[in-house]
């Protein structure tokens, strides 16, 4: 063969490889755009806290379906790691989704992530932690009425003692923005009802944490040094109980949060005042619709009515769900009747007897 007929040939033959890769590619891409159209991301922070394998991942799962018989559901779960959590967020990216819900392990870390993916025509909904960063939408509850709710739950429980009471806050994790509005919120009760806060540390959402943390405070003031303690959430106050328990301090009020099915045993039991209880339902269903929504490309002012604000972005679209003390009193009539637990979950074993006193069989 002549050089010009070698080039020729050459040339045909790279030029019908290019068409034959354009080709397969057009074909994957569409083949990927078509199953990432149909897919959420789905990205929680933890499974310690029992709320979010048991309650917030099925039930976004299921309305996602409902309200999208083809759509799927992309779950990851970070296990407390934000790296772990940047990588599953990253590899959803890459895969084509173009819409994901991310309740963020470090809300402070997330801004170049959620900023990178928009730039990549990717949605980002914040759920229940607000995720810095340009997030298409936000869904969680009032976090600092929450925290009111919770000082305000230590008021009730102290009763008449409350003006001369004193105090231990064991707190959340610091890098959840969540527990800094909880805490804002309590204190903004506690300062003015209650004597003082004496001892104030964090429990990182963490029972064995805040167990260690109480038996330190316990170590520092005595045994008789305080009158009430203030848990972020149900599980610490499990640790908290269980370390006033081992150093036989008797009648402290103790208070939490998330109403998980411990907690609401240990209020029947008399070893824990109050929860908060977070209807799990009205907060993971508009989410999942507004999921949906942003998925087929229609509006979500209806469902994201009010405005919020974070760090690093203005005016996010937001639906703010309430939440509710629970004591004794009114479990009958809150986690019950929601159906979040039936009364054969809370009623068995050492718990039966507790349950007949409180009216609940």
């Amino acid at each position: 063969m002549n050089t010009q007929l070698r080039r020729a040939a050459t040339a045909a033959t790279a030029l019908t490889m290019a068409v034959s890769l354009a080709a397969c590619g057009e074909a994957g891409s569409g083949k990927e755009d078509k199953a990432d159209n149909k897919t959420i991301g789905l990205l929680l922070p933890e499974s310690r806290t029992t709320r979010y394998e048991a309650f917030d991942y099925p039930l976004i799962k299921a309305k996602v379906q409902e309200l999208c018989d083809d759509c799927k559901i992309n779950y990851k779960n970070a296990a407390e790691n934000v790296s772990t959590q940047k990588q599953q967020f990253d590899d959803l990216v890459s895969s084509g989704v173009k819409v994901i819900i991310l309740d963020a392990v470090d809300s402070g870390a997330t801004k170049s992530w959620v900023d990178g993916a928009e730039k990549k025509g990717v949605k980002v909904v914040a759920y229940d932690r607000l995720a810095e960063g340009n997030v298409a939408a936000y869904v969680s509850f009032d976090n600092e009425k929450i925290g009111k709710l919770q000082g305000e739950g230590i008021v009730q429980a102290l009763g008449d003692k409350a003006a001369d009471a004193r105090v231990v806050m064991i707190n959340g994790k610091e890098s959840d923005p969540n527990a800094a509005m909880f805490k804002k919120g309590a204190h903004s009760v506690l300062d003015k009802q209650v004597k003082e806060v004496v001892y104030e540390q964090t429990g990182e959402w963490s029972a064995e944490i805040a167990g260690q943390k109480m038996g330190a405070a316990i170590t520092s003031l005595g045994k008789d040094g305080f009158d009430a303690v203030y848990s972020a959430n149900d599980g610490m106050a499990g640790g908290i109980i269980a370390a006033l328990d081992s150093a036989k301090v008797k009648d402290i009020p103790v208070g939490g949060q998330d109403a998980e099915l411990a907690g609401i045993q240990r209020i029947l039991k008399g070893t824990q005042s109050f929860t908060i209880y977070k209807p799990y339902k009205p907060e993971a269903e508009p989410t999942a619709e507004i999921a949906v929504r942003l998925l087929q490309g229609k509006s979500i002012d209806d469902l994201a009515t009010s405005k919020i604000d974070s760090p690093s972005t203005k005016g996010i679209p937001a639906a703010l769900v309430d939440a509710f003390v629970v004591t004794e009193d009114n479990i009958k009539d809150t986690v019950i009747k929601d159906e979040l637990y039936k009364v054969s979950e809370i009623c068995k074993g050492e718990f039966k007897k507790a349950c007949a006193g409180a009216g609940i069989e």
